[in-house]
């Protein structure tokens, strides 16, 4: 019985298995928890990505039409692939100076269910972007009321979580991002039908 109990404490045969069989829910839960995250993470970088290609494709225009903007749109829920881009809300706005270093709205237009924003209301912009009109003399710097303008495009995602089994980001977070250009080719952007 003795030497029994001695071969029981030496014997080593299935403990890899025991050991195995005791880290591999820890492991799993860990490498979907890092899939997941890291789906998040390029579901954020795809929003920022988003903003900053629609400012500059919106900037490279004098004029925009209704038909152009709506194949910016397209082109941004390409960029979008493979997250749903009905989750997304995209608002391009055209933003003229207000001459006080300010700026206020010349046109606004959005995706589907995207507000846009009101014509000639203000817009507060990070400082530098539009500088006040000021004249010392004969000498003027600044933008002047209407002479100045940038493309503001703003994104904002519902990102779900696609695993419909085991959720490790349990509700929606919602990604943001804003970004500014200045018109390529003229003073301001005008918006035609």
């Amino acid at each position: 019985m003795l030497t029994l109990i001695k071969r029981f404490g030496h014997a080593g045969d299935g403990l890899a298995a025991v050991e195995f069989a005791l880290i591999l829910p820890v492991l799993t839960a860990l490498i979907l928890g890092v899939t997941e995250l890291s789906s998040a993470l390029e579901c954020r970088q795809r929003v920022t990505a988003v903003a900053a290609q629609s400012a500059d494709l919106v900037a490279q225009y004098k004029t925009i039409t209704t038909s152009q903007m709506n194949d910016v749109m397209t082109a941004m829920n390409q960029i979008l692939y493979p997250f749903p881009s009905t989750s997304s809300k995209i608002v391009i706005t055209s933003v003229t100076s207000d001459g006080n270093g300010g700026g206020k709205v010349a046109w606004s237009k959005g995706n589907s269910g995207a507000a846009v924003r009101a014509v000639n209301t203000s817009v507060n912009l990070p400082a530098g972007l539009m500088t006040a009109y000021t004249c010392s003399g004969s000498v003027c710097t600044g933008c002047a009321n209407g002479a100045c303008s940038l493309v503001m495009a703003e994104v904002t995602y519902k990102y779900t979580s696609y695993s419909n089994t085991m959720k490790f980001i349990t509700g929606p977070i919602t990604f943001a991002d804003s970004f500014y250009a200045k018109p390529r080719r003229s003073s301001t952007i005008a918006f035609g039908p």
